[in-house]
This record gives structure tokens, C-alpha cells and sequence, in this order.
């Protein structure tokens, strides 16, 4: 008799039971953390001094999490949180001013505008608002934003970028050729500007590319020299000048030529605000986080409005448009605006996108989705940094559609990519394909180049999917067909332009877009909530306190920053399979 106990009867249940037992020890850790941790709410003292240091990136909605892999702390501020904290800290007694600390913010200009007229705002409010530019580097974006304040102090060695607007764009031919795969390219029919593609065909940009670029950077190079203007003494022409001759490299420079009040050290900013509060000395001054303040009034005033029942209801939404996954998913989307039509309370929905596109397939779900909500209830459209594409093509069912005056908007059109490897599987590694079926399109696979015939029935459906787009857009902006395709064909617009050829209604932010959905229901008492529903986590505090504690150490990146950034986009073509409504990466650096 053979008693020898077999390696896998021994091993499986062993290791089944020891991940109970740390799921276990991690679930009594989470319940003993969650505990601990005091449901007080957040309250600040009076004559407090907000600080609100501004730097990475500003998402539409707040997050905090821990990055499992790298276990470094992924903190990111919304937008919604910072419009509703400036709003509130304005008719906030015990607030006194707000004290702006520029440290390489990430956002598009649409969102920079919003925090500045939001900031602004406040300022009329007779309150204080006090820029110190200081760090390594002061961006075009940081500059823009701090230069609302009425008093600006710099850090006199602290280098400025004010050289105008540009864009470097990457193209993937080379290291495709070298390793032998083939994208096989379709744009709908006269998609000339729909250069999201040309990566995969081309080493560098179409003369129509290069023309739509050169206008994009052009209109908002112009509007952000007009909206600074006046805040930094200077015409928009002489800004100009001073970026054409590369006048300011330091913020000493800008100091020079009177775009900033004075250079200050950080303790000498401090002691003014100090004296603006009659503080006694910088120990009794009262500065509080800006981002603690924003996160905590949002959440509180998102838990009243959970239990007054909400009549407006404002959808987030932002990344690219995908079937599945957390972020703009029709999965998640279709759901959420569903939740908000059917609800008995919600009278109006503002949907806030921001999305350069994604798969054309979800788009639609999510279009069916909100022109349903616009037929029974309405629906306004608020769009951010961008809303191009399958961006635009969610939002043409809307009633009305507002846009900042910097928004990237319209690429109305659609591509394919369909990627051709057998050469490079065959000539790197060995491998060869052979295939048998019982009509000529049983097996469609990328190890075999497609066919003149192939290429012309996808070439149809993608024609097809364009002539869809342009029909969505025509229903919903009572337009004719040709006059969408006059202003279709994949090119892109600023919400500016947009207003002028009919693809948006108005100028303006996400504040401007709900106060416009409330007033248009006639809605007198507005309770407001944001879906996604916030959901704060029970060691959001402990979070916090390592996010802090990362900030203040040197972190070593395995990459750097721009290798990372460029590591990104090629990680992210798989996502460009099938057919697209998306529009290329836009950068206004």
C-alpha cells in the first residue's frame, strides 16, 4: 500500500488557509483603524488664513488611494472641490483670505481658467488673495492661475517659463518598422484632420495637422495673454513681446518688467499676511490647508444633500471613453445617468465631460443614455480641458452645451487601426500561422495583412460610424449634414471657435452651467448632488499623513518623469484598437 501523501493535497489547503488567516489579520487591522479614527466634523477657527498649495493633478473629482504596487500615496483634488471650497470659504466669516502657493499644477487650461475665476470671485468679495511664486519652476499654468491675486510676490531666483505656447508630438513608425508590425490605418471619408492616427504612419506632422495645431496654440495663446493682461499691467501685445524675445527666464525678470510686486523671501510673504490678519507673530498666524478645507465642506454638504433628497443632479466624468473599466466607462455612465432620470427628485442633470474620446461603441451607449435623461428631464453640458470626439459626440444630445473659452472641442470623426504582425512574430521569433475556415471571412486575424476586399468593408463600416457622428451632431445641434461636415472632418476647435460655428451655446464654466440648469427648471431652492458619489475612506486620515510624510522626502523614480510620460502613450495604443472617436494628445506647454 502506497501512504505517500501527494506535494498538492498537502500545499493547496495550507495556502488556501494562510490567505484567510492575513485576510483575516488585514480586516481586524481595517475595523481597529476605522474605529479609531473620530467622526467629528471638520471646523476651522476664526480669522484662519487658507493656504491652497496647488501642485500635480487636478482631477474632476477628489481621490485618495494608496498605490498598491508601488505603495506610494496617489493624492489627487478635484475640481468640484476646489469651485465649492472658494465658493464657501467666500461666505465663510471665519475665513480671511487665501494664501496661493504654485508648485507645478497639472491641469488643462479650461481648469485653470475655472480655479482663476473662481479665485477671482472671491477676491470681489473683498477678501485677500496673496501669490507666492516660489519652487523650481513657474510654469505657463501656475502663472496663469496665481496671477489673479491682487498682491504677487516671487522667489527672485525661481525660474519662469514665458516663452509662448507649444506642442511636441510622438510618432511611433520608427520603432514599429523595427520591430515589423504594420498599422493597417482607416479614417472616415474626408477625415483629413484626424490626426490622432498619424503617429502609426507618419515621422512627423500633416501639413493639415501641423495648420489645425498651429490655429489650436494660436486662439489660446491669444486668450491667455487676454486674460492676464489686465491682472499683470501689460496689453496682450506686449506680453507678446516679452515671450518672443524670451525677456523673462527668472521671476526676477518678471519683477523687472512689473508682472509681480515685489521679490520676497517665503518669511517675508508670511509676516504680510500676518500683519493683513493682526496676527501678534507668525506662531499665532492661523494657516490652514486649503485642499483639507474644499475635501471636508464638499463631503459634508454632500451628506446633508443625501438626506434632503437632491433635485439637480451633476455627473462627473472624465478619461477616456472605454466599454468597461472605473473611470468613463458606459458600464459605469449609462448607470449613473439612468440613476439620475429615473430618480423622483433630480429635475435636471448637469453632465460634466471631460475626454478626448475613446471606443465609438460605448460613446453611443452613453449618447442613447443622455438624450433619453435631456427627453424627460433636460440635460446642460459642462465641458472641461476637453471634450472632443467621443467627448462631443456624448454631449450633442444636450439641451444646452457651455464650454470655457480655452475647452479642446469637436474632432467630429473616426478612425481604425488594425495592426498587421505576422511578419514581426515570424521574423523574431520563429513563428507561422496557418488558417482554414468555411467562408472566406471566418478567420480575420492580425498574423495575416488584410485584403483589398477586408480593407474595403472596414473602410464602409468606418464611413458608416462617421456618417452616425455627424447625424448624432445634426440632431442634436439643429444642424444640417453638410453643415456638420463643414465643420467635422476630425478637426478640433477651442470653445471659442466652438460658440462661433455652432458646436457650443455659451462660454462658460461648470458654476455658469448649473446656475443655468437651475434657473431653466425653475428650480427655487437648489440641493445639489455629485455623482459619483463620493465615498471617503476610513483610513483617508492615515492617508493623508503619509501622502504628507512623501512630500516632504526624496522620492527616487525608477523612470523619469518624461520617459514615464512617454511609456504611457505607448502603453496606451492597445487601447486604440477597433474603431475610435478620439482625438490625438494635446499638451499646451
Amino acid at each position: 500500500m502506497n501512504n505517500k501523501v501527494s506535494f498538492g493535497r498537502v500545499f493547496w489547503p495550507s495556502f488556501l488557509a494562510l490567505i484567510i488567516v492575513i485576510g483575516g489579520i488585514f480586516g481586524i487591522i481595517f475595523l481597529v483603524i476605522s474605529a479609531a479614527i473620530p467622526d467629528v466634523k471638520y471646523g476651522i477657527p476664526s480669522n484662519t488664513v487658507l493656504h491652497l498649495e496647488l501642485k500635480g493633478t487636478v482631477v474632476e473629482n477628489s481621490s485618495r488611494k494608496l498605490n498598491p504596487y508601488d505603495f506610494q500615496v496617489e493624492d489627487r483634488i478635484g475640481l468640484a472641490d476646489i469651485l465649492y471650497g472658494l465658493e464657501t470659504a467666500k461666505n465663510d466669516e471665519r475665513v480671511k483670505g487665501i494664501y496661493i502657493d504654485l508648485k507645478g499644477v497639472r491641469c488643462g487650461l479650461a481648469s485653470a481658467e475655472e480655479i482663476r475665476e473662481g479665485l477671482k470671485d472671491f477676491q470681489n468679495s473683498g477678501k485677500f488673495l496673496v501669490t507666492y511664486f516660489n519652487g523650481e519652476v513657474v510654469g505657463l499654468k501656475d502663472f496663469f492661475i496665481g496671477s489673479v491675486a491682487n498682491e504677487k510676490y516671487a522667489f527672485s531666483s525661481t525660474m519662469m517659463e514665458f516663452g509662448g505656447m507649444g506642442m511636441e508630438l510622438m510618432y511611433f513608425k520608427g520603432l514599429l518598422d523595427k520591430v515589423g508590425v504594420e498599422m493597417q490605418v482607416v479614417r472616415g471619408a474626408n477625415n483629413d484632420f484626424k490626426s490622432a492616427v498619424e503617429p502609426y504612419f507618419l515621422t512627423k506632422m500633416s501639413d493639415s495637422a501641423r495648420l489645425q495645431n498651429q490655429v489650436l496654440l494660436d486662439n489660446v495663446w491669444e486668450n491667455y495673454r487676454a486674460t492676464i493682461a489686465d491682472d499683470v499691467k501689460k496689453s496682450k501685445e506686449e506680453l507678446n513681446q516679452i515671450a518672443e524675445k524670451y525677456e523673462v527666464k527668472r521671476m526676477e525678470d518678471a519683477y523687472q518688467l512689473g508682472m509681480v510686486d515685489s521679490i520676497l523671501y517665503q518669511d517675508e510673504v508670511l509676516n504680510k499676511i500676518k500683519d493683513k490678519v493682526g496676527a501678534a507673530s507668525l506662531k499665532k498666524l492661523k494657516l490652514k490647508k486649503f485642499s483639507d478645507y474644499a475635501r471636508n465642506k464638499f463631503y459634508e454638504d454632500q451628506n446633508i444633500v443625501r438626506a434632503k433628497k437632491a433635485n439637480v443632479a451633476v455627473v462627473l466624468a472624465q478619461g477616456d471613453i472605454t466599454k468597461r473599466g472605473s473611470e468613463f466607462s458606459s458600464e459605469k455612465y449609462v448607470k449613473l445617468l439612468r440613476e439620475a432620470r429615473l430618480s423622483k427628485h433630480i429635475k435636471t442633470i448637469v453632465f460634466r465631460v471631460n475626454s478626448p474620446g475613446g471606443s465609438a461603441l460605448a460613446s453611443d451607449e452613453i449618447w442613447r443614455e443622455v438624450k433619453l435623461a435631456n427627453e424627460e428631464k433636460t440635460v446642460i453640458v459642462s465641458m472641461g480641458d476637453l471634450a472632443a470626439s467621443g467627448g462631443y459626440y456624448v454631449a450633442a444630445p444636450a439641451k444646452r452645451i457651455f464650454a470655457s473659452s480655452n475647452t479642446i472641442t469637436g474632432s467630429i470623426g473616426v478612425f481604425g487601426v488594425i495592426p498587421y504582425t505576422g511578419k514581426a512574430l515570424e521574423n523574431n521569433l520563429g513563428l507561422s500561422f496557418d488558417r482554414v475556415g468555411t467562408n472566406p471571412y471566418a478567420v480575420l486575424t492580425t498574423n495575416e495583412k488584410l485584403t483589398d476586399e477586408q480593407m474595403r468593408l472596414i473602410q464602409g463600416e468606418v464611413n458608416n460610424t462617421y456618417q452616425q457622428f455627424m447625424q448624432r451632431v445634426a440632431d442634436g445641434r439643429g444642424l444640417t449634414l453638410n453643415q456638420v461636415n463643414t465643420i467635422a472632418r476630425g478637426r478640433v476647435w477651442t470653445g471659442e471657435d466652438a460658440l462661433r460655428v455652432g458646436l457650443v451655446d455659451e462660454i462658460g464654466g461648470l458654476k455658469d452651467a448649473i446656475a443655468f440648469a437651475v434657473e431653466d427648471a425653475q428650480i427655487e431652492d437648489p440641493v445639489i448632488e455629485y455623482f459619483p458619489a463620493r465615498k471617503v475612506n476610513p483610513i483617508d486620515a492615515y492617508l493623508e499623513i503619509i501622502s504628507e510624510e512623501q512630500q516632504e522626502s526624496v522620492q527616487t523614480q525608477a523612470l523619469p518623469q518624461e520617459l514615464m510620460a512617454h511609456f504611457e502613450k505607448l502603453k496606451a495604443i492597445e487601447n486604440h484598437m477597433g474603431v475610435q472617436v478620439r482625438i490625438p494628445e494635446i499638451i499646451l506647454e
